[in-house]
């Protein structure tokens, strides 16, 4: 049905338009009484547990950031079926991204190209919306600067992030990685990344509960950077990995060098990145003899996709661009073929 009637409607518009319609489509239903109980028995998912760095997911598939950036709908994305959604990426200070357009669909590749720029309404009121939880899903924080704060004051932004969203998520992912918010990728080098997540996790043991910190990594890097980053997060203690961002290369598309070129910067995803994913959390894991928890995003717009990222290391799956493209029904695919028993 997604796929040949709701997407092709989607579709008509521009694709924050698409988004904005969704989200106030999912607004109304969630104020309908019994509509949490119809959407989950109509979208019901087996039970497919994982335990990943001391969290229990229901099942491995969870919604990357950047759909539900303030967090308002979380609730009903999970009646949908996933086992974790994560919002944001959150900043201090509400901040209006970069101009539009800003979103571009490559539907030959079932891709997106964007360059939002951490557009959000800040972390006092994604803190507002996660107070208003109905359900016990999973959520992911994930975190960032504001676009006017300078890398020399980037672990203050993380930090009020962090201390304000902590007692509403499970975990927390620090996005040092999206290509759109100009120098961030350079607190992905050795010395501003360490001193980051040594502030970060020496704010996290001062709580009575430690929540996990994830680190999420550009697809972009070779493997020394790479090797450099899993030595930082060895180092501090950091918990895991979300590989990977969008990347800024433009290969593996079907689309004409100067069609792409007028598009203008951005992050890709969607198929086109999978391989490069791929590799990425293929490399993690056998770097680290498959003893870091590794959330594999990327590419994913299959079962098979996601089955490929699980047996190259991924312990969970992340789908942003797949959702956008094959709808809810991925998710019910996907956990069908994963088996954890086996």
């Amino acid at each position: 049905m997604y796929k040949y009637f709701i997407r092709r409607i989607l579709f008509m518009f521009s694709p924050e338009t698409a988004h904005k319609i969704t989200f106030f489509i999912l607004k109304i239903l969630s104020k309908i009484p019994g509509i949490a109980f119809l959407l989950k028995s109509l979208f019901k998912i087996k039970r497919n547990e994982k335990t990943v760095f001391g969290i229990t997911f229901p099942n491995p598939v969870g919604l990357a950031a950047g759909l539900d950036k303030d967090a308002e709908v979380f609730d009903m994305l999970g009646y949908f079926g996933f086992g974790f959604v994560e919002i944001g990426t959150v900043t201090p200070k509400a901040q209006i991204g970069n101009s539009k357009p800003r979103l571009f669909r490559l539907k030959k590749d079932k891709a997106l190209i964007n360059r939002m720029g951490f557009n959000n309404k800040g972390v006092d009121y994604t803190v507002e919306q996660l107070r208003k939880r109905k359900s016990n899903i999973i959520i992911g924080g994930n975190i960032g600067k504001n676009k006017i704060t300078p890398n020399n004051d980037a672990v203050s932004d993380y930090k009020k992030c962090f201390i304000k969203l902590y007692p509403l998520v499970d975990y927390f992912v620090v996005n040092i990685s999206s290509p759109n918010t100009p120098g961030l990728r350079e607190l992905q080098e050795r010395e501003p990344l360490k001193n980051l997540l040594e502030e970060l996790v020496a704010l996290n043991k001062k709580e009575k509960k430690e929540k996990p910190i994830l680190l999420k990594i550009a697809p972009d890097l070779n493997n020394a950077q790479i090797d450099d980053v899993l030595q930082i997060i060895n180092e501090t203690g950091t918990n895991g990995i979300v590989a990977t961002n969008t990347t800024i290369e433009r290969t593996n598309l079907s689309y004409s060098t100067d069609y792409v070129s007028d598009i203008g910067a951005g992050g890709l995803s969607g198929k086109p990145i999978k391989k490069r994913s791929l590799d990425i959390v293929r490399y993690i894991n056998k770097k680290t003899n498959g003893k870091l928890p590794i959330i594999g995003v990327g590419g994913i717009m299959s079962a098979k996709d996601a089955i490929d990222m699980i047996e190259a290391g991924a312990d969970l799956v992340q789908i942003y661009t797949g959702f956008i493209y094959e709808g809810t029904a991925l998710i019910k695919k996907i956990n069908r073929l994963v088996n954890y028993e086996l």
